[in-house]
């Protein structure tokens, strides 16, 4: 039996299913024709191949579930030969791992070819790096400033710059310019994802081969990435925040005897540096050695918008000593990087909406307590067909005018419901969240950075907030309401790319207006939110 024939069984309630209620609700208030089975086979066809829906164990049971008896008495024989129960009991029960072999007899069974499980590239731990960076001038000012925060007591200081300014390659220079002074000299790259990880040790291979004095070492110690960090002595070690945390809770003496050899600490998105868990490490390897030197990366030097208190704790920590772009003629350095292309012209455009329900009292007062908009408030806008009828529509007329959007939704289901209608309608929709597999999350993401003109649209919630670079971005839509500045940056900032950096010369930055509750709007202003803390 073919899979065409099984999927030309389903009926409207298997559709439903396989799609999902909210979709079709949405499709049907868009186009009442969108949801004849005949479109809903071809939509679901076109987000997912074959063997995805079949891999899948709830869209697979219910699609199983139609079989006629004889072709359900075959498959089961097939795959459970000794079975004495009902064969619709026994596939409704039925257990398959990805690429096995009962896998291979289903997907054989209905004509369909088997899969092989993608081998994932394990990059070495170790890699040589032989020995051109160009720096901006006000990239160099802020060099040549770091540098001398860095040679004089307390050895540390807070680099402050807008995402597209260059934070990383500045490090980038300093650290080379640190390794080039000092031979057998350890340096340490903290960051909390792996994705940030990967892209310092891209942006340093680069940067050490213009500036570079020597081949040297570059150490990876995050995910499934090991290595006996005892036999680090000369070069860059990157390592993810949670691994190294777990090293140390495993072995204080690892940590110790590790800090003895560490010259200089460099911690991306540097807003995170007083989490409890990241200040033992930062403060263990900096404080170990009189002349270690710690250097702060951020877009955002604050912990919050409203709480003071955790602020100048984080200002504190870096001893109120903070490096950004001070430009003559400019009150604001942002304007200053738009009107010199090294950020987009960002366009701040709201899309209002009332809402359809109201708050107690009670959550009135938790929304004024709580450190950003409570997960049941994001599940109430996610569910607001409204609000998300708006969004599609709003996403429609800027899929015509842009080729690159990211969109922020609420939730994961909300992520997975807007990318089931745009692609629905006809437009290049894909997922990635926490739940997207390794393999899928790369595949999307390579084609959204591929050369093609086609718009494509990337769905996501709590992914791409920050360490994803994709300059081609023009557009973002922020559907999800925040009280944290630092998170409506990021958001905003993934399409803020200016052209003398590979992006766009405009942006859109879309932010839903949910008028009872709090939100952002002005880049400029955020940018400049938390200087007062950092004031002597």
């Amino acid at each position: 039996m073919r899979f065409s024939e099984l999927l030309a069984l389903a009926d409207d309630e298997t559709l439903q299913e396989l799609l999902g209620a909210d979709a079709l609700r949405l499709m049907h208030s868009l186009d009442p024709d969108m949801i004849k089975p005949s479109r809903l086979k071809k939509v679901l066809l076109e987000m997912h191949n074959p063997q995805e829906i079949l891999r899948s164990p709830d869209s697979r049971r219910s699609l199983l579930m139609l079989l006629p008896v004889e072709e359900a008495r075959r498959l089961t024989d097939l795959l459970l030969p000794l079975n004495q129960l009902d064969p619709f009991r026994a596939l409704a029960s039925l257990d398959i791992r990805p690429y096995s072999e009962s896998e291979r007899l289903l997907f054989q069974f209905f004509g369909l070819a088997p899969e092989e499980k993608p081998q994932q590239e394990m990059k070495p731990n170790t890699c040589s790096v032989d020995s051109l960076h160009g720096l901006f001038s006000h990239q160099r000012t802020a060099v040549r400033e770091l540098l001398a925060c860095l040679s004089e007591e307390p050895r540390c200081a807070l680099l402050h710059m807008p995402t597209g300014a260059g934070k990383t390659r500045i490090a980038m220079n300093v650290i080379c310019q640190h390794l080039c002074q000092h031979e057998k000299a350890l340096v340490i790259w903290l960051a909390y994802s792996e994705e940030l990880c990967e892209q310092a040790v891209d942006e340093f291979e680069a940067s050490w081969r213009h500036l570079g004095n020597r081949t040297i070492k570059v150490f990876r110690f995050w995910g499934k990435h090991d290595f006996d960090l005892a036999r680090a002595e000369d070069g860059l070690v990157v390592a993810g925040l949670g691994k190294i945390y777990n090293a140390a809770m495993k072995s204080i003496q690892f940590i110790a005897t590790f800090s003895d050899r560490v010259s200089l600490v460099i911690i991306d998105e540097a807003h995170q540096a007083i989490a409890p868990t990241y200040r033992l490490v930062l403060e263990t390897i900096y404080q170990k050695q009189p002349n270690t030197a710690l250097l702060g990366l951020t877009a955002t030097p604050g912990r919050t918008w409203n709480d003071i208190d955790e602020d100048e704790r984080l200002a504190k920590f870096f001893a109120k000593r903070k490096v950004g772009l001070r430009i003559e003629g400019y009150s604001n350095p942002v304007q200053f990087l738009i009107d010199e292309g090294y950020l987009a012209k960002p366009r701040f455009i709201p899309l209002f909406h009332s809402g359809n329900f109201e708050l107690s009292q009670e959550e009135r007062e938790e929304l004024a307590e709580a450190l950003d908009i409570p997960k049941y408030i994001l599940q109430r806008l996610a569910e607001d067909e409204v609000r998300n009828l708006k969004i599609i529509q709003k996403a429609e007329e800027i899929l015509h005018s842009h080729s690159r959007v990211i969109l922020f939704a609420a939730s994961v289901k909300h992520a997975e419901l807007l990318s089931t209608v745009l692609c629905a309608r006809g437009h290049r929709s894909c997922v990635v969240t926490s739940k997207s597999s390794d393999t899928e999350r790369r595949r999307v993401i390579d084609e959204y950075r591929g050369e093609s003109d086609d718009p494509m649209i990337i769905c996501n919630f709590g992914v791409l907030t920050a360490g994803f670079d994709a300059p081609r971005t023009n557009a973002v839509i922020i559907a999800r309401p925040t009280k944290s500045l630092v998170l409506y940056f990021q958001m905003a900032g993934r399409a803020l790319r200016g052209p003398k950096v590979q992006g766009n010369k405009e942006a859109d930055i879309i932010t839903v207006i949910d008028l009872n509750l709090p939100g952002f709007g002005d880049i400029g202003d955020a940018f400049l939110n938390w200087e007062d803390v950092w004031d002597e």
